[in-house]
């Protein structure tokens, strides 16, 4: 009889890692995989309070496990690096555990045959090997992040980093262009990564990232979101390192074909760990085609009160209608919307939407919405460019830089705010971007359809990651002849 594949996704517990992983999650379910998705007791109990259930269904279920952080650790400005620490000391054997008892309970469940794990939880690789299961990594950035962040290791090695002085933040020396990683057109050395910034010779971000990108050697496979045609000399170049790389992306929930809007169960809509405001849509339903724009940072960046100001007056002078996710946190200070200038929403009262958090994929294929002004994250880059929509990038951390290059410079789809925010350019970026009359506004939205269509195509039946997807589902996949499984494709 044969052996159901059963995969248990682990995903490190925070949006950016949380919805890529379930989106995957729901891949595998549908080609037949038995899946566990994992999440931490506390995001757990988070999410029941915002998505009201986590009901798993036939072959789809979840569970959680400790991560062993305090509540006060929770409050800490740190809380991030804390809780990084506390999943490697404390997650590693409730994890394997887990993993153990599924398919011992008597319930039906077969057992345990593959983790796939987010990045910067690499301790689970440990926890796989213990079991006795592959695992593979879904490393969540684009090919060109990943390569860009297996080279931050040489990059400190050759001395470019850590910086001499603070001076060499705006001395022109993080314009030195970086010519020799292999796939990467020549860069800025401030694009690479935002790790590359560091005056610390003991950097704990900058380890974290190294240790972290080039522990993926060690997993049975990697899994990227991103297509073959948006990142083709990349891929070819990843692939002498990791042979066996799938490219499954756009992770979006309409990907392969699919419309999966399983309401209550917590699935493929999303795990949001905040309240998403429906009244944005109703609003967005009023407004004409292609012109809102939306504005979103992502879950984990905090605006300064000056960048804030700068921002929104910036939003302000553009005139254009805009949908604005301040989620609560987003402000110096744990501040949200509360931070707002009075003045800046009397001023765009009734062209502006102020929400907490929104369904952003919902949003980004909304006919109203024309634009998006993002951090550069790579979730919310192939979503936008699944959507066929424009960007204005205002990287800040990790690997938004290098995501925000090519996003501007090689697919032509957005235009780069500089670092130290200015409502000028704010406005101008945005107007460009919006309804400009320019021939570089004219070929952005050309591009903005190409991209879309390519990342359509690719998702289909018959494309790329449509049957990488496939070729993963095979790897997972444990019959009768498990030693064969074991050893497909070399292993």
């Amino acid at each position: 009889m044969e052996r159901r594949a059963h995969a248990m996704l682990f995903p490190f517990p925070c949006s950016g890692h949380i919805n890529p992983t379930l989106k995957l999650a729901e891949l595998l379910h549908s080609r037949g995989v038995y899946v566990t998705f994992v999440n931490t007791e506390h995001n757990h109990e988070r999410l029941l309070r915002t998505a009201g259930a986590l009901r798993g269904r036939e072959g789809f279920r979840f569970e959680a496990v400790p991560d062993g952080l305090s509540e006060e650790d929770r409050r800490s400005p740190d809380r991030t690096v804390k809780l990084y620490l506390s999943l490697r000391r404390s997650c590693g054997a409730p994890l394997a555990s887990l993993a153990r008892s599924l398919g011992d309970r008597g319930d039906g469940v077969p057992p345990v045959t593959c983790l796939v794990i987010s990045g910067l939880v690499s301790f689970a690789l440990d926890a796989a090997e213990d079991v006795g299961v592959p695992a593979f990594v879904l490393w969540g950035t684009s090919a060109c992040g990943f390569v860009c962040t297996l080279r931050l290791r040489q990059l400190r090695q050759l001395g470019y980093t850590p910086l001499k002085d603070e001076s060499y933040l705006t001395n022109g020396y993080l314009d030195t262009p970086i010519d020799w990683i292999a796939g990467i057109p020549p860069v800025r050395l401030g694009d690479v990564s935002s790790f590359v910034r560091t005056l610390d010779p003991q950097c704990f971000a900058l380890r974290v990232e190294e240790d972290e990108a080039n522990s993926c050697a060690r997993a049975s496979g990697l899994i990227l979101n991103t297509f073959e045609d948006l990142e083709p000399d990349v891929l070819d170049a990843l692939r002498l390192e990791f042979p066996r790389v799938y490219t499954i992306g756009p992770l979006a929930a309409a990907m392969h074909g699919r419309s999966q809007e399983h309401d209550g169960n917590g699935s493929a809509a999303g795990l949001s760990l905040w309240e998403e405001d429906a009244k944005c849509m109703a609003w967005l339903d009023a407004q004409a085609p292609a012109s809102v724009l939306y504005i979103s940072f992502g879950s984990l960046a905090v605006l300064s009160l000056e960048q804030l100001e700068e921002l929104a007056w910036g939003l302000a002078g553009s005139n254009r209608p805009f949908l604005w996710a301040v989620r609560p946190g987003l402000v110096a200070g744990d501040r949200g919307a509360d931070a707002l200038p009075e003045e800046f929403l009397a001023a765009t009262r009734g062209r502006c939407f102020i929400a907490e958090w929104c369904a952003q994929e919902e949003v980004l294929r909304h006919r109203a919405v024309g634009g998006f002004l993002t951090h550069s994250g790579w979730n919310s880059t192939t979503e936008s460019i699944l959507s066929g929509v424009p960007m204005v990038c205002w990287p800040g951390f990790a690997d938004q830089y290098i995501n925000s290059r090519f996003t501007c410079a090689e697919w032509g789809v957005g235009l780069r705010l500089d670092e130290a925010l200015r409502r000028e350019q704010v406005a101008a970026h945005v107007e460009e971007v919006m309804g400009g009359v320019t021939d570089r506004a004219r070929e952005m939205r050309r591009n903005a359809a190409v991209w879309k269509a390519k990342a359509e195509a690719a998702t289909a039946p018959g494309g790329s990651s449509y049957e990488s997807l496939g070729k993963l589902v095979e790897d997972l996949w444990l019959g009768d002849d498990a030693d064969a499984a074991a050893t497909h494709d070399g292993r």
